[in-house]
């Protein structure tokens, strides 16, 4: 799958971005910053990176992603903000990603524009058409999960997604380097993490070895 145009569908990001797609978790940071944390993750072959943050100011947050954006950008990866478009809009982010709570796609295109990225969570079949109807770019399924509480999709049902939309699929949800294989025969188009990478004692290592497992998963 390639950027531009596919069907009806235009691709403002191709399926090669979404190989190993790091979400921002603060919680280990520890005698460090996450922005060093980040640089190590891109160091070590991140392709797509999503920052999220809930508890910090307005003015803290954009102060954060735009010092993010330049850093992704000298990488070359694709940023997203999670749910934020209030910031994504005020540092210029490649886009947003929003899940099934959160406004609508259609909603968030026209704040948007039609150049940025939207990725939207989703937990079936239905829900994947609807988000690319409404001009989502990617889709993010639950695919495992450690909380008892989590809408964990089926891996039979994230093939059918995979199978039914034309825009790039990742699968999130507790994946480490440990459970990978579990996703062979689904067709998705690459993992998203966040404790696998940003909880890792070697960021880096571990983030090459990720993408390592990621790339051959996809091949299965």
């Amino acid at each position: 799958m390639q950027n531009g145009w596919k069907g009806a569908v235009k691709l403002r990001v191709n399926a090669d971005a979404m190989t190993l797609y790091a979400v921002t978790d603060r919680t280990w940071v520890e005698d460090t910053t996450l922005m060093n944390q980040v640089k190590e993750a891109l160091e070590g072959g991140i392709t797509f990176l999503q920052l999220r943050e809930k508890h910090l100011s307005k003015e803290e947050f954009i102060k954060e992603a735009r010092e993010m954006k330049e850093l992704s950008k000298e990488y070359k990866v694709p940023f997203v903000i999670n749910d934020n478009i209030e910031v994504a809009l005020a540092v210029d982010a490649d886009g947003v990603h929003i899940g099934q709570d959160d406004m609508s796609v259609e909603e968030a295109r026209k704040l948007l524009g039609e150049d940025k990225i939207i990725g939207v969570s989703a937990h079936n079949v239905e829900e994947a058409i609807k988000a690319q109807k409404g001009g989502a770019d990617y889709l993010g399924v639950c695919a495992t999960s450690t909380k008892k509480d989590a809408n964990v999709v089926s891996k039979e049902e994230i093939k059918k997604i995979c199978h039914t939309v034309e825009i790039p699929v990742v699968a999130i949800g507790g994946i480490k380097k440990e459970n990978i294989k579990t996703l062979e025969g689904t067709d998705v188009d690459g993992v998203a993490v966040v404790s696998a990478i940003f909880a890792a004692k070697d960021i880096k290592k571990d983030t090459k070895q990720l993408r390592s497992l990621v790339e051959k998963m996809k091949q299965k």
